[in-house]
């Protein structure tokens, strides 16, 4: 059968009793008639075939299949899903793991040296993370105070007590602060050592494990420090999602609403509809809203690796999300701050005439105030902070601010002619929507 039959096959939705394709991307499934393939292709595939299947599932980009007349007789063929990101320092692949059997493949990898956040350690030390080498094993506090050059040190002296030579491989397991720490050791020890990241939350899952960067804080100053160093390879297991808090979950939904807003009006609207069963973590949500974010970034990455362009797009919501974690000494987490800087941006948007007024409350009402589950205080709202926090943004030119608006096409444009006044009308306004919930 060539890709043109396929094709028909697909598209027309014709049907096929039993046989489900379910397209890990877009969380599509298909359900085809049986006669039409015992028809055409009975004499070379007797029916149903679990090789003619992968397949169908190869060309298509199918993470799984299940096969059978009936239900009690279905087979389920897993195709595993990757990500092949292109960087100018090196290619690496993001793998989308269905078992966790890949965690003990790492845990006899050679000259490895395994560095697990705390909080992960604690929760999975007993079951997950078994089979890691425990005196290779390096358990690390992690929390944003700690994301500086103090950890970094720390690491470097826990790796040259092991005798850590250039061939070493470093293997990571923990959400973005954890990624930042890691790869930032990872890239500056021995000039550039392999580096394997398993992301643990959904913020890194579905956004920070892929863009080549690391970042480290600078005093009062967010992500001042920072290399540009992909890792080798990155798995990401969604199951590890089910014991994450729900502060820390939300900051990363943060990231997926962003994403999927950049993405255009058609991935909103999908979003919108799959919000309900992300928030109840069910696993097929979670895959492709991760899938599909991580496929949004890439595109705004291609051919911007180093963020001179078009990338700079994706701080939507991290002007005054930056900000407002320097006003609240960090307490306000990353993903929940860039919701509260979406809100500010499009207030902003708005009163500017690029977005309409419907549009803004749709997008506020639907997915960005139900997810603000951490409100920030009035402190850390205080209008003349903010600015200068602003002020002190290192994409920042000229003696204005800088700002990423979008407009009612979905549509990004960066400004640098945002004035404090700005600033001030929309946190008033901002302060008191959030007076009301």
């Amino acid at each position: 059968m060539n890709i043109q039959e396929l094709e028909t096959i697909v598209h027309h939705k014709l049907p096929i009793k039993m046989v489900i394709l379910n397209n890990g991307s877009y969380g599509m499934v298909r359900q085809f008639q049986q006669s039409y393939f015992q028809e055409r292709y009975a004499s070379t595939y007797q029916g149903y075939s679990a090789p003619y299947f992968e397949k169908v599932a190869q060309a298509y980009g199918i993470q799984s299949m299940t096969i059978g007349e009936t239900e009690e007789s279905t087979q389920r063929i897993h195709m595993p899903v990757t990500l092949s990101i292109h960087s100018n320092i090196r290619d690496y692949e993001a793998y989308i793991e269905e078992t966790p059997d890949f965690i003990e493949k790492l845990g006899t990898h050679p000259q490895s040296c395994f560095v697990v956040d705390e909080n992960v350690w604690n929760i999975y030390a007993k079951n997950l993370l078994k089979d890691l080498p425990k005196e290779q094993t390096i358990i690390l506090p992690i929390n944003e105070d700690r994301k500086n050059l103090d950890t970094v040190q720390e690491l470097y002296d826990q790796l040259v007590e092991r005798s850590a030579k250039r061939n070493l491989t470093l293997i990571s397991f923990g959400g973005g602060i954890l990624q930042d720490i890691t790869g930032f050791v990872a890239s500056t020890i021995y000039r550039g050592i392999n580096w394997i990241y398993v992301p643990t939350t959904l913020l890194a899952q579905a956004d920070s494990c892929i863009g080549s960067k690391t970042s480290l804080n600078y005093r009062k100053y967010k992500n001042l420090i920072g290399t540009f160093f992909p890792p080798t390879s990155i798995h990401i297991y969604t199951p590890f999602l089910k014991t994450q808090l729900d502060a820390d979950f939300f900051s990363g939904f943060g990231e997926v609403i962003k994403l999927h807003l950049m993405g255009g009006r058609d991935h909103y609207h999908q979003l919108v509809e799959l919000s309900p069963d992300i928030i109840k973590r069910q696993p097929a949500a979670l895959l492709q809203s991760i899938q599909q974010s991580l496929q949004i970034k890439l595109n705004y990455m291609a051919g911007d690796e180093f963020d001179t362009g078009r990338r700079n797009l994706l701080n939507y919501g991290h002007d005054f999300g930056h900000a407002l974690e320097s006003t609240s000494s960090f307490a306000m987490p990353h993903g929940q701050a860039v919701i509260f800087g979406m809100l500010a941006a499009n207030i902003i948007s708005l009163q500017r005439g690029l977005l309409t007024e419907n549009l803004e409350q749709e997008i506020a009402e639907k997915l960005l105030l139900p997810s603000l589950l951490t409100r920030p205080s009035t402190d850390a709202m205080n209008a003349d902070a903010m600015v200068a926090a602003m002020k002190k943004d290192k994409k920042r030119i000229g003696d204005y601010l800088a700002l990423i608006m979008m407009d009612s096409n979905f549509e990004f444009i960066r400004v640098n002619d945002l004035t404090p006044d700005e600033v001030f009308a929309a946190l008033n306004i901002l302060g008191k929507r959030l007076e009301e919930l």
